[in-house]
């Protein structure tokens, strides 16, 4: 399928729904993965200029997360062009992309649609170095993680001070990490808050949700179907009807083609018996009936190193030289 057969069922949906559609997309190819960033603003910006304000938006969304703060911006963005904001979820929305669908009206959810927790995970340069790693890699560090061992030590260990505790999960994880952990949970529940009280006025129930989606659920990878988004958690959630389950479907499949999601993506393979190979990568997409597609790309090339371990023995790495990570209006039909 092409951009144009896609413009043609957003075409639909938009008379379906009596809205305007804007699909984002961060696709999650394994070793390409791209998530909701700062940058996609702008692109956002050009889409909702083209489209004006409206009484509904319809955003198709799918991603694995990204930057709350990012997403919440974005929200907000598409909240200021509408009355009325409702998301569709084809398939994955986690983390700052469940985020999102905290300041929708409405939520529109597939059989096989998954939320998740809105914990996020730090990456700084001053992250732990996973053991044994080569070259050296900086672990994750997710913020419901760093809270749950404090707690957890404070049951285990009733008499141990909890200057200890800290000093002990300082040896491994950076001060200033911890910090920052400790200051994004709380702002991340705050930007929960404050979208959920853009349409709910029951404030016992914007804490049950951010308390689950926060801290209960347990692990960021625990997944939220939509019986459960909407009988558990209260959330605004609505079936599609059939033929509107196909054409969210119909485009998903698209969007995975197209991103090349299923394909993991092996640097060695690609360079094969060359040195080098030039490469230009999709990773993610905005897009609507007004404006066209925009294809956030990175372009670069793979050179491939060759390490000796022994006499006689060689072992093959690539060099990934990134010159740009940009977002374009595609020209394709």
């Amino acid at each position: 399928m092409t951009y144009a057969q896609r413009r043609d069922l957003y075409t639909q949906i938009e008379q379906e729904r009596d809205s305007k559609v804007i699909a984002y997309v961060t696709g999650d190819r394994p070793g390409l993965e791209a998530e909701i960033a700062g940058e996609a603003a702008e692109t956002f910006v050009d889409h909702l200029d083209k489209i004006g304000v409206v009484s509904r938006i319809s955003l198709i969304l799918y991603t694995l997360g990204g930057n709350p703060r990012a997403a919440r911006n974005i929200t907000l963005l598409l909240q200021a062009f509408c009355d009325e904001l409702e998301v569709i979820v084809p398939a994955k929305c986690y983390s700052a992309g469940t985020l999102m669908c905290l300041g929708a009206n409405k939520l529109v959810m597939t059989k096989q649609a998954r939320l998740g927790p809105i914990d996020p995970t730090v990456h700084l340069k001053l992250n732990p170095i996973v053991p044994g790693s080569d070259p050296p890699e900086r672990a994750p560090v997710n913020v419901e993680d760093v809270n749950a061992f404090i707690e957890h030590a404070r049951v285990a260990l009733p008499h141990q001070p909890i200057d200890g505790i800290f000093d002990r999960l300082a040896q491994d994880v950076h001060p200033l990490v911890l910090g920052y952990a400790f200051r994004v949970r709380a702002q991340t529940r705050m930007l929960g808050e404050r979208l959920l009280s853009n349409h709910m006025a029951d404030r016992e129930a914007i804490g049950k949700i951010l308390d689950f989606l926060c801290t209960d659920s347990g692990s960021h990878d625990y997944t939220i179907s939509r019986r459960e988004a909407r009988s558990e958690l209260g959330l605004p959630v609505e079936n599609p009807s059939w033929d509107f389950y196909w054409k969210i479907k119909a485009l998903h499949d698209d969007y995975v083609d197209e991103l090349e999601m299923r394909e993991p993506h092996e640097p060695l393979v690609l360079v094969g018996d060359n040195s080098e190979f030039e490469y230009s990568f999709p990773r993610a997409l905005i897009e609507s009936v007004d404006l066209g597609s925009h294809v956030y790309e990175s372009e670069g090339t793979l050179k491939k190193l060759s390490r000796e371990v022994r006499p006689g023995l060689s072992i093959d790495s690539c060099h990934d030289i990134r010159k740009r990570d940009t977002w374009r209006l595609s020209d394709a039909d």
